[in-house]
């Protein structure tokens, strides 16, 4: 689906309202602002819903936000606002789910007419909200590396790679918009926003004031409660993730890989630094007259053809073990069931503890000795003398409760699992390979823990921690670790 296809649903769907608004209940007093109310109520409840699916995922997208507005604003004047986005990050989740749940009330409200110009305010603060969000998205691809986003004279041309949050998150995983289309689409939004302040009058209104309240916060508290739902009781209702139950990753994976060796740059655009000209010319007649262009003086841009398909995130399924040896070809190659437990971020607490310990420091000592039966001599290295001493370690430390997720509910079940014979692992985020030591011995996990980039991990699993079964280099199924059913039951129902 395209943004296109998906006004065009909202627009019948509106248009379908809007008879029924002013033919059965005779409500409306103008057919152009009841149209209006009815398709921006429509868009919202819609991109509120696919957005409450998956809260965790417009999480990790505010978390990403926040990082930026607090790397941007610590540099200028207004450093002063810094401070808060950390704290904003630390509750992303809490600070998403209400921003969801009031998308999708205020969209009921103009569908309702309920409190019009209360409404229409809310309606356009929010809009002027999201306008910033896809705005600094898509303008941060004319900041170049090392400049900050209010340092308007050092604008560059406009290079995709220049910006730090690739997807607004606006459609969640449903539906994914190029930047400049997001923030087009929030320009556009703009439009009936004001007509909505200004002509709140016209505003068409359904059912009595009392009704209309009722159904506004039953709404209100039905999908704080589907909310809650998809991030802490379960895996997302609908997985709109390209590592959905069935997918055969290694096969998408070589798919998508054939589909980027198959682009081909076609072009150079170049545009000179200091007079702003622009020059477009073959690749072929680049690579002779690269020289022409020196870096210094010119920014580059290459022109391919477009790909067959758009890649995803399986493109950067990518697994090592904490020495930096590539596990992933032996784990989409495995052809028997395997189980994987992933863990994005490990639980640890601020404060670390050291131990002491005895490590033996040996001294060699180097002597040469005449060879028996000839002239030669050979050099002999041989222990002079051993000397113990102490050495601080930093042991890490684990929230309790975290650790407890591993020890008293995944691991049980993966220690069934190793003993029937089947092969486990764990994968998390890079972290410094004494932590990941520390909480495997902290939680008895008595199998390896490889590691991979975090956003992966949590594209791949909301739950943290989770277990992935896989067979053959397809995901079988996946469960959060409250739903983890016993090894018997996983046996009896997948195992086959």
């Amino acid at each position: 689906m395209t943004i296109f296809t998906l006004v065009l649903y909202v627009a019948i769907a509106a248009l379908i309202l809007t008879v029924l608004v002013g033919v059965v209940f005779k409500s409306h007093k103008s057919w152009l602002m009841t149209f209006l109310q009815n398709f921006c109520g429509s868009l919202f409840i819609f991109s509120g819903y696919v957005k409450a699916i998956d809260p965790l995922g417009t999480a990790f997208k505010m978390e990403q936000y926040f990082s930026e507005f607090n790397f941007t604003f610590k540099e200028t004047a207004f450093k002063f606002l810094a401070p808060i986005f950390p704290w904003m990050s630390e509750h992303s989740l809490a600070i998403s789910v209400a921003m969801i749940v009031f998308e999708i009330v205020l969209g009921v409200m103009l569908l309702l007419g309920s409190r019009a110009k209360l409404t229409a305010w809310l309606f356009l603060l929010l809009v002027v909200f999201f306008t910033i969000l896809t705005g600094f998205t898509y303008l941060t691809g004319y900041v170049p590396d090392g400049v900050n986003f209010f340092e308007f004279g050092k604008w560059g041309p406009y290079v995709e790679t220049n910006m730090k949050v690739t997807d607004c998150g606006c459609f969640g995983d449903f539906l994914k918009l190029k930047p400049k289309v997001s923030f087009m689409k929030d320009v556009f939004l703009l439009i009936p926003s004001l007509f909505f302040v200004f002509k709140h009058k016209d505003m068409h209104q359904l059912f009595s004031r009392r009704v209309r309240t009722i159904l506004v916060w039953a709404i209100a508290l039905l999908f704080l409660v589907f909310c809650v739902r998809n991030y802490s009781w379960n895996e997302p209702i609908v997985d709109f993730r390209p590592f959905k139950t069935g997918t055969d990753i290694r096969a998408a994976k070589a798919h998508e890989e054939e589909v980027a060796s198959n682009v081909k740059i076609t072009h150079y655009r170049m545009t000179n630094k200091a007079t702003g000209q622009v020059v477009t010319i073959p690749y072929e007649q680049y690579i002779k007259e690269f020289k022409n262009y020196p870096k210094e003086e010119w920014a580059f841009e290459q022109i391919k053809t477009e790909p067959e398909s758009e890649p995803t995130k399986i493109s950067d399924f990518d697994i090592s073990d904490n020495e930096g040896n590539n596990m992933t070809e032996e784990i989409l190659n495995y052809e028997g069931y395997s189980f994987m437990v992933t863990a994005y971020k490990l639980k640890k607490l601020e404060d670390k503890t050291t131990r002491s310990a005895v490590v033996n420091d040996t001294i060699f000592a180097v002597d040469t000795v005449m060879l028996e039966g000839s002239d030669s001599m050979a050099l002999v290295k041989k222990v002079e003398s051993i000397q113990p001493h102490n050495l601080a370690m930093e042991v890490y430390t684990f929230d309790e409760q975290y650790q407890n997720l591993f020890s008293r509910i995944i691991n049980p079940v993966m220690d069934a699992a190793q003993q029937a014979g089947f092969k486990v692992f764990a994968v998390t985020n890079p972290e410094d390979p004494a932590a990941v030591d520390d909480f495997r011995h902290a939680t008895q996990s008595d199998y390896p823990f490889y590691v991979a980039d975090d956003l992966l991990l949590k594209t791949i699993q909301r739950s943290n921690p989770g277990v992935v079964l896989w067979k053959d280099g397809k995901i079988v199924q996946k469960w959060h670790f409250k739903k983890l059913p016993s090894f018997e039951e996983i046996k009896t129902n997948y195992l086959k």
